[in-house]
């Protein structure tokens, strides 16, 4: 399984209304997207004061396999909601940090 990690730092003029449009367009890919397991959206509540290095916000969703998560990468809708995300981004693509994790099964 695949987990892809995003945070997002957003600029503060960045609406509540607008963070959710983008999340929900998010989550929305799920119903097409044959191997997108679930998705995990939400904000930083870790009690751990400035770990987050800003990125207050984000999601994860979770793959079958590297095959569905590339399929995701490559889907025109997903693409149009990514670039949403790096204009409403502090910094453009500066504002977001990415990171995928193959996990196996545990002992």
């Amino acid at each position: 399984m695949i987990r892809h990690c995003v945070f997002i730092r957003f600029r503060s003029e960045v609406s509540e209304a607008e963070k959710a449009a983008i999340f929900a367009e998010i989550a929305a890919l799920k119903e097409r997207l044959p191997g997108f397991l679930a998705a995990h959206i939400g904000a930083n509540v870790s009690p751990e004061t400035g770990m987050d290095k800003g990125y207050a916000e984000g999601f994860i969703v979770d793959f079958a396999d590297a095959k569905a998560r590339d399929a995701y990468l490559d889907d025109a809708d997903h693409r149009k909601t990514g670039a949403k995300i790096v204009a409403a981004a502090e910094g453009g693509v500066q504002g977001v940090l990415v990171y995928d994790l193959q996990l196996r099964a545990s002992c």
